[in-house]
């Protein structure tokens, strides 16, 4: 019977809070497998996959999980970092399916810094509205659906809203703005960046996080902007950037225009910049950044 429901919500283009949670449960089951491998005190067996990226067998188990969990609720097809490729001639029919990272943060997890997620997305129409994000070492949860909002729960079993901080609130409270970057790409990006902030808004900070944590620290206000330079893959994004919309932000490409999933044969996605607040100032620095 829960099967039914579900699926005439989804077709109504309507998503529960209680079906969001469901989601939410599947990715703390897939974090539950991440952490047992996490801390099994053994040396991670690490193998390579063709893009150079690593992949770790608490990839592949998160993966398994998830794959077996959602199919029992859901039969939307599953497009997974960790799945068999499919082709774009095949998932191009798609208007609903679900995009998911079952450990984003590889290296992170590698390195045990504990910035690592699993990233479960709902995608309609190329859009990206639902997200689901949990940090297993961090016990913290990040959920999002345009049409309830964001929320998050950390450590504890209440769910709190979450939103996105305006510019004119930070520059009314005198803090710097913060920017977020990935630790190991687009580094010399990341510092034009910077001169343009201290130009546009004056004070500024910059900040190293890993994997999605960024998108939700974005969407909680901690942070003002994440700037991607460099490669990331369409699981790596769909469900932070539903997350960070629900909570009013939005995740722009360098031609100011917002992301968008499936509508070609690479997964690959280009530059990118998540804002908490799409401020007239944050696109005229991706203006002349990409010009």
């Amino acid at each position: 019977m829960l099967k039914c429901v579900i699926r005439l919500r989804l077709s109504m283009e309507y998503i529960s809070f209680e079906f969001m949670q469901q989601v939410a449960a599947v990715s703390e089951l897939a974090g539950k497998a991440i952490l047992e491998v996490y801390n099994s005190g053994e040396s991670f067996e690490v193998t390579t996959k063709q893009d150079d990226s690593p992949v770790t067998k608490a990839d592949h188990l998160a993966h398994e999980i998830i794959c077996r969990e959602l199919r029992a609720f859901s039969d939307y097809p599953i497009l997974s970092e960790e799945g068999d490729a499919i082709d774009f001639e095949e998932r191009r029919q798609w208007r609903n399916y679900w995009l998911v990272d079952p450990l984003d943060g590889t290296r992170e997890f590698i390195d045990r810094n504990g910035d690592f997620t699993v990233n479960i997305a709902l995608v309609t129409d190329h859009v990206a509205r639902l997200g689901v994000i949990f940090a297993p070492d961090k016990n913290q949860l990040y959920v999002g659906s345009p049409q309830i909002g964001a929320f998050k729960r950390v450590m504890a079993e209440l769910w709190e809203p979450i939103q996105a901080q305006k510019i004119v609130l930070r520059e009314a409270r005198d803090l710097p703005v913060r920017l977020l970057g990935s630790r190991r790409y687009g580094l010399d990006q990341l510092r034009e960046a910077m001169l343009h902030i201290e130009d546009r808004f004056g004070a500024k900070e910059l900040l190293s996080v890993g994997s999605a944590l960024k998108f939700c620290l974005v969407a909680d206000g901690q942070a003002d902007c994440y700037a991607r330079f460099g490669p990331t893959c369409e699981w790596d994004t769909a469900a932070g950037q539903a997350i960070l919309e629900s909570a009013g932000g939005q995740v722009l490409d360098k031609n100011g225009q917002p992301f968008r999933y499936n509508q070609k044969e690479s997964l690959i996605n280009g530059d990118f910049w998540a804002l908490g607040d799409p401020d007239e100032r944050w696109l005229q620095i991706i203006k002349q950044i990409h010009q």
